[in-house]
């Protein structure tokens, strides 16, 4: 790139068209060319978020997309990050620190609009730093409703003078229908700035798709700078929810046969504000390892290992486990020495004492009173990148909780400092639980873990010696890179990152109506 501080908003038509991937795509393939670049998004609604090393939350898939750049997360590349806690509250984390819980309404009432400056300080910051800064949107562009109080959209865009590009899935059907009425929708001032569109997860004969993509330029004076092909089993981190459906597997990926006589089933709880779920994408890399989401207590019976994740909702989340008859299952379970484990929320739950008047304000409640744990939620949320050991491996974690685990007993502790200190989380017999989010990405550790499992649920299962979950991670960025250098025009998106979006876009009637945007509004 000529000069620093170059940059480009992915918007897409939809939320989960793709601009996640888009954005760490391009990342990658920039990092590949040498160039410096960094993500970006403003405002992140997620629960899966990750722990930068300076102890920020952010959305994991900021750290995901720094990752697929090659440097290290920081909260500058996630300034706001909403939790949600229920259908109408979210905990806001402002530059990686939780500052309390507003309801949907309060948020886009006003605290949304006061954060564009900071969210446009943090942007600039990293233009200062970095050649180029990749920014992904949030659902889309067009939500006219939402105009007056954006900073993640076209409200960003305009702040910071960014070119647009918008991804469309045509997986989905009406691809063309949704980049001419994204466009249609936006006012004279934004649409100055949508340089043109991406086409996500084609499949078939480009060229019987180009004579359409042809009249779209004609209608909306835009162009369209790719079409990427449907790949399978990028197994990127999630934002928003599941990639497959409940009873699905957690991954498209495709794994080797396993690598002893026995494969291991893993069945994962859907809780009610499931977070950080992507906690069992390790296992579910691992050849011969089946991983299936759950919600109903027959759907145990089959399993080898049970999997409580974690989640924003630790007290609804145990009241469903027990309404669903789940909790009953996981009590059988455990009393036939049949592996459980817990992960954050999940470890609480199995615990024999939960006290909270933080997030669900729900005062004392009774755990599963499988762990000798008793759990207090505390104001101050937990923010650590914690390194232990466990079954003789080294092991590297995060966590993010309010929930402060008293550890009264146990057959061992789940981490330890190597020197015969607990750290972290304990195990009674098959049941297992910690606070670590991470931990099974720590190749040795996984496959200790894995052989103990197999031993307990009867299983001739046997952890590949050579698995390793940070390779399998950059395969998959680099995948992401492929699709933009070889189906994206990648010398006009490199043109569109240095000089802004080209002058004289025609607009395309009607605009948004009404006058949602003030004048001199960003």
């Amino acid at each position: 790139m000529n000069r620093r501080g170059g940059g480009l908003l992915v918007a897409g038509t939809t939320s989960d068209a793709g601009k996640s991937v888009v954005t760490a795509g391009i990342c990658r393939w920039l990092a590949r060319k040498g160039v410096s670049v960094a993500p970006f998004k403003a405002q992140n609604m997620s629960l899966n978020s990750f722990v930068t090393r300076e102890g920020a939350e952010i959305g994991r898939a900021q750290a995901m997309q720094a990752a697929a750049a090659r440097i290290e997360p920081t909260a500058l590349m996630n300034p706001v990050l909403l939790k949600p806690g229920s259908d109408r509250s979210s905990q806001v984390v402002l530059l990686g620190k939780p500052v309390g819980e507003l309801s949907a309404s309060r948020y886009h009432g006003g605290r949304q609009e006061e954060l564009l400056g900071t969210v446009v300080a943090c942007l600039e910051e990293l233009r200062g730093t970095y050649d180029a800064v990749i920014c992904e949107g949030a659902g889309s562009p067009a939500e006219i409703n939402l105009r007056r109080t954006d900073i993640v959209n076209m409200g960003l865009a305009r702040a910071a003078r960014l070119p647009v590009v918008v991804v469309g899935d045509i997986d989905r059907g009406g691809v063309f229908a949704s980049f001419f009425g994204t466009t249609a929708l936006l006012g004279r001032e934004d649409q100055s700035l949508v340089a043109g569109y991406l086409v996500n997860k084609f499949r078939g004969d480009v060229a019987l798709l180009e004579p359409g993509l042809e009249m779209l330029r004609g209608l909306t004076g835009r162009r369209t700078f790719g079409v990427l092909p449907y790949a399978h089993g990028l197994g990127i981190d999630e934002e928003d929810g599941l990639r497959v459906s409940l009873r699905g597997a957690v991954r498209e990926s495709v794994v080797a046969p396993p690598h002893g006589e026995d494969v291991l089933r893993v069945a994962v709880a859907a809780v009610p504000l499931m977070s950080n779920f992507t906690d069992v994408d390790a296992l579910a890399a691992e050849p011969g390892v089946v991983v299936r989401f759950v919600d109903r207590p027959e759907e145990l019976a089959d399993a080898d290992l049970v999997v409580l994740p974690g989640t924003r909702g630790t007290v609804r989340a145990l009241e469903w486990l027990r309404e669903r008859g789940i909790a009953a299952a996981v009590a059988r379970r455990a009393a036939e020495g049949r592996p459980v484990l817990g992960v954050c929320g999940g470890f609480q739950m199995l615990g024999e004492r939960i006290e909270d008047d933080v997030e669900s304000r729900a005062g004392a409640v009774d755990g599963l009173g499988l762990l000798p744990v008793r759990v207090r939620f505390a104001p101050e949320k937990t923010l650590a990148r914690p390194v232990g050991e466990a079954l003789g491996e080294r092991v590297e974690g995060y966590e993010i909780h309010h929930g402060v685990a008293e550890v009264t007993g146990g057959d061992e502790a789940f981490i330890s400092d190597g020197r015969g200190r607990g750290l972290d989380g304990c195990r009674v017999g098959p049941v297992w639980g910690t606070h670590w989010h991470g931990s099974l990405e720590s190749d040795g550790f996984r496959r200790a873990f894995l052989r103990r499992v197999a031993k307990d649920a009867g299983r001739r299962f046997v952890p590949a010696p050579d698995t390793s979950f940070g390779a399998l991670r950059e395969e998959q960025l680099d995948r992401l890179g492929d699709l933009i250098e070889e189906h994206a025009d990648t010398d006009a998106l490199l043109q569109l990152i240095e000089d802004g979006a080209p002058s004289g876009l025609p607009f395309v009637p009607p605009g948004m109506p009404g006058h949602s945007v003030p004048p001199g509004a960003p």
